[in-house]
């Protein structure tokens, strides 16, 4: 399975310059790891309604199991995005990430 390396600050900056779009090889081959996750404890974003804030929540340990809510809340889709992408970062490589 890929291992993400840590040292690879580049990569992460890269998806928050652009959290959309094509990206870099070495980039996908991150987020395709980081979404290829474990369904227990995956990360998801919620969103209540059409124009509702986004919450984050995370699955259980089988697809019947409900979303549990984490409390975190963002008023943009970029804003979540990059938060749930240090999340991974950390559930994968242990540390976290040191950018904002």
């Amino acid at each position: 399975m890929y291992e993400i390396d840590p040292t690879r600050l580049d990569l992460a900056e890269e998806f928050r310059r652009k959290p959309y779009g094509r990206h870099s090889a070495e980039l996908q081959r991150v987020l395709n790891r980081m979404r290829t996750e474990p369904f227990d404890g995956h990360y998801v974003l919620l969103r209540d309604g059409r124009f509702g804030p986004y919450r984050l929540g995370r699955f259980g340990a089988t697809p019947a199991d409900p979303i549990t809510p984490t409390g975190h809340v963002f008023q943009s889709l970029r804003e979540a995005e990059w938060i749930v992408f240090k999340m991974r970062w950390k559930r994968l490589t242990g540390q976290d990430l040191a950018l904002d």
